[in-house]
């Protein structure tokens, strides 16, 4: 069964003095949110790191070609 989830993307700036980031907040729905991550940076030269927080919400920290991300998933 698809749960549903709130997400939270930011992409952080490579420039040492832009301290501002690019963030994308959608709804989705999936059963695995491994594989959303997967097929989202299917193209890319992509590494994560997953963490579960105590309130439920799961973070990707990605590394695509380079550039600095960041995943939040929180259910709803």
């Amino acid at each position: 069964m698809k749960k549903s989830y709130e997400t939270i993307w930011e992409i952080f700036n490579k420039c040492p003095n832009n301290q501002m980031r690019d963030v994308f907040i959608d709804e989705i729905e999936t059963d695995d949110t491994d594989e959303f991550i997967r097929r989202k940076f299917q193209d890319k030269n992509a590494t994560w790191e997953k963490s579960e927080l105590e309130d439920g919400t799961i973070i990707y920290d990605i590394n695509a070609s380079g550039i600095l991300q960041r995943y939040s998933f929180t259910e709803i």
